[in-house]
């Protein structure tokens, strides 16, 4: 049987074939294979490299998911098992299927340019920002009721951050909240970027007209964007979730509480428990995938003797209890679904 690396480079020589087999809901724009996500529904968040030295790579802009075609046969089948992977992938390649589209060739002049690792790039342009108080970014989040953002060092602000639309290739740029995806040791691992519109609409500041006007960049599996987490020290309690905003709307009302964003359901399931770690506070979200991330990560915390609790907003989330119930309404709320020991400690 082949190695892994082996089956992803034969996997790579048809990438086209392999993305009409197990993407089929997606389609073919220049050299890259657009569909919604790894369970083949429609969109084109998801982008897999047809051509060049990239070949059979694949990226998730929504969710930061990425690998190569191994992954994503693995990831298409629910498989678990290497040898199940490897056997579906010997069944692929041994398939008889057309010859795959040739490619424009280039020259020593025109070849592409050598891409960094997507964590690397995550990290520079992280260091292209600026702070965020008194940008746009942060007039974004204090129309959302979130007026202590810029006290987040993992929030910052781009002026013109980079787009690329995966559908016409075309480029452009918009200004960004950027925020840091860091591991349990404070390394930066990725960004998560907002792109924002520069005009101002009846609701003051908002997300920039895109399909996608959220994106990820670089590794978020088991990882979050980290609000007021101790550097070098054990976390006993913290609270984690999805959406950035829902996760900042209880930061702003639980200011002492460790809180984590995971940024997707299934990136919730995996995020890694910190050391020290006693009780998980989770954020609830009301859709199919959201209880997904909920019941993953709750599972986990059991087998590691972690206690779990579930917090549940008012509303739709918890940055709709913030805007039109208050942080008083939303503190008492809270109050009822803490540890009486953690409400003292955390609630102001």
């Amino acid at each position: 049987m082949l190695s892994a690396s082996d089956l992803a480079g034969r996997l790579a020589q048809h990438a086209e074939a392999v993305c009409r087999h197990y993407l089929s809901a997606g389609r073919r724009a220049g050299n890259y294979w657009l569909v919604g996500d790894v369970g083949n529904n429609q969109g084109r968040s998801l982008y897999v490299h047809l051509v060049g030295p990239r070949a059979g790579r694949w990226t998730d802009a929504a969710t930061g998911q990425f690998g190569d075609l191994l992954d994503l046969v693995r990831e298409t089948r629910g498989l678990v098992d290497f040898r199940d992977v490897a056997e579906e992938a010997h069944h692929f390649l041994s398939l008889p299927r057309p010859e795959p589209v040739s490619s424009r060739t280039t020259d020593a002049h025109n070849s592409p340019p050598v891409e960094r690792p997507t964590a690397e790039r995550a990290r520079r342009l992280f260091r292209m920002t600026q702070p965020l108080a008194g940008t746009l970014a942060d007039s974004y989040l204090r129309e959302r009721g979130i007026l202590r953002g810029s006290r987040h060092a993992a929030l910052r602000f781009h002026p013109s951050c980079y787009y690329r639309d995966l559908v016409t290739g075309r480029t452009t740029s918009y200004p960004a909240l950027i925020a840091a995806v860091t591991d349990a040791a404070g390394a930066i691992t990725g960004i998560h970027r907002t792109y924002l519109s520069s005009a101002l609409g009846p609701n003051g500041v908002g997300k920039a007209k895109l399909d996608d006007p959220r994106r990820a960049l670089g590794g978020l599996l088991g990882n979050a964007v980290r609000f007021r987490f101790p550097v070098n020290a054990s976390v006993t309690v913290l609270a984690a979730g999805e959406g950035l905003e829902t996760m900042l709307s209880l930061s702003h009302v639980l200011p002492g509480l460790p809180i984590a964003a995971a940024l997707t359901a299934n990136h919730l399931a995996a995020f890694r428990f910190p050391p020290g770690c006693q009780r998980i506070y989770i954020a609830a979200d009301a859709d199919a995938a959201g209880r997904h991330g909920i019941e993953g990560l709750s599972r986990r915390a059991q087998e590691c003797g972690i206690l779990p609790l579930v917090m549940s907003p008012e509303l739709g989330d918890f940055n709709e209890d913030l805007r039109w119930l208050g942080p008083d309404q939303m503190t008492a709320s809270l109050r009822l679904q803490l540890t009486p020991e953690d409400a003292v400690t955390f609630l102001p």
